[in-house]
Formats: structure tokens, C-alpha cells, sequence
């Protein structure tokens, strides 16, 4: 058999077993992905958070004793009622902070702030889990938490725990974010919420309780950094509700 006979019968086996271990290859790479799929549906599921609010009904503990007409308060829905103890919380809070002695005084306003803030985070959303929204719970429930942010704010301004220009400039922001909502709720427009305001909200609540506590040491510290956040979360927000609502904003005042 000559040099160039050997070439060719060495191809055609190598052509030959081209087809076998491309076969190979294909059954590997079936049973690699029937693997990998057996192993992510034996894999557990990714655990969902858990909503505290799912299946829970809420009823008031302040309603009327069977066969009395009740009062103001008790015949409110229970998201009203969380709100009006909100509002009733702040003149609480002033005193405590204003006027009783240090710690104690800062301890006590720094509980009635948190049982506060909390009564604002559960009424909304009972509210809307339970249909119970109501043109009081509107006007009243941003109000609440304004008067409420707002006279511990100038409280601190009071006791010299935050300079009075920064006060200013976050009072003018939810009085500027509140105006246009009032105008554009009478022409039918809504001014849409975002994220940033969530943030300055939370900002301020932290805040607030750090600069009320006065702990002294990493806490005053501490409260020094969220002072700084809220103010610039404050103007971000601001810009933010203006630049994503321009549209409206111009609708309304045209």
C-alpha cells in the first residue's frame, strides 16, 4: 500500500468517528443539563417573606358598649382611631421633652415618638387591607405625621440639638409637596409617590430619635450622619417629586 493509500483510509476512520463522538457529546450535554435540572427542582424553594398583615383581620379595641350610641372616638374605624392617637401623642411628646428632666425626659419622648411613628405605619396599611380609607384618614393621617416630625424638629431646634435653617428647609418641603397635592386633588390629578420620599421619611424618624435620646458619644454621632441624610434625602426628594411630576404640575398651574 503506497504513502498516500495510508493517508486516505486514516481519514476515512477518523471521518467515521466523527459522527460517534459528536453523539457522545450530545448525550453528555443531555444528561449535564437533566442534571442540573433534577437538581434545581430538588433544590427548596426560595423562602418569601412573610407578610404580617396576610390573613389578619383588625378589629378596634375602642368601639361601643352594646346598646350605646358611643362617642366621637369610639365610632371611628380603627385606622381613624390610630390616627387621631397619633395627633394626641404629640402634645405628650413636647412635654416630656421640654419639660421634664434629663434622661428621663428624653427616654420618655423618645418612647411616645416610637409608639407614634408606629401607630403610622399600621393605620395605612390596615386601611387599605380592610377597605376602611376614608376622606378623614386622608386629610388627617399626612397631617399627623407632619405635626408630628415637625414639633419634634423644632423642639430640638429649641434645645439646641439642630441648627434652625435645616428645620426650615425640611418644614418647606412638606409644605410645598402638600400644597401641590391639594391642588392637583382638586383638578382629579394625583402626584405620584417614589422612593427617595421613603427614604427621607426614614431618615427623619431615625434622626429624631437619635437626637432626642441625646446618648451622647456614637449615638450623638450617629445622630450628626442622619441629620446630614435627612437634609439631603429632604432636597433629593423634593427634586425627585417635581421632575417626575412636571407634567402634572404644569396641567395645574397653567
Amino acid at each position: 500500500m503506497s504513502e498516500l493509500d495510508e493517508k486516505k483510509e486514516i481519514l476515512t476512520e477518523a471521518e467515521e468517528k466523527e459522527p460517534v463522538e459528536e453523539a457522545f457529546v450530545e448525550v453528555e450535554a443531555e444528561e449535564t443539563e437533566t442534571a442540573e435540572e433534577a437538581e434545581k427542582a430538588a433544590a427548596p424553594a426560595p423562602k418569601k417573606l412573610r407578610n404580617p398583615f396576610e390573613g389578619k383581620s383588625f378589629k378596634s379595641p375602642f368601639v361601643p358598649k352594646e346598646g350605646t350610641a358611643g362617642n366621637w372616638f369610639t365610632n371611628m374605624n380603627l385606622p381613624n382611631q390610630l390616627t387621631t392617637i397619633r395627633v394626641c401623642l404629640i402634645p405628650l411628646f413636647v412635654i416630656f421633652l421640654l419639660a421634664i428632666p434629663k434622661p428621663a425626659g428624653n427616654i420618655l419622648a423618645v418612647i411616645v415618638f416610637i409608639a407614634a411613628s408606629l401607630t403610622d405605619l399600621f393605620d395605612g396599611k390596615i386601611a387599605r387591607k380592610e377597605n376602611l380609607v376614608t376622606n378623614f384618614g386622608k386629610f388627617m393621617d399626612p397631617l399627623a405625621d407632619k405635626l408630628l416630625v415637625c414639633s419634634a424638629l423644632i423642639c430640638l431646634v429649641d434645645l439646641g440639638r439642630i441648627e434652625s435653617w435645616i428645620v426650615i428647609i425640611i418644614i418647606a418641603r412638606e409644605f410645598i409637596i402638600s400644597g401641590f397635592r391639594l391642588i392637583a386633588a382638586e383638578n382629579q390629578k394625583v402626584i405620584a409617590a417614589n422612593q427617595w420620599g421613603k427614604f427621607k421619611t426614614v431618615s427623619q424618624m431615625i434622626m429624631v430619635i437619635l437626637m432626642v435620646l441625646n446618648a451622647g458619644g456614637f449615638m450623638n454621632t450617629l445622630g450628626q450622619i442622619f441629620k446630614w441624610a435627612a437634609l439631603i434625602l429632604t432636597v433629593v426628594s423634593l427634586y425627585t417629586y417635581l421632575a417626575e411630576n412636571k407634567d402634572v404640575i404644569r396641567e395645574i398651574t397653567e
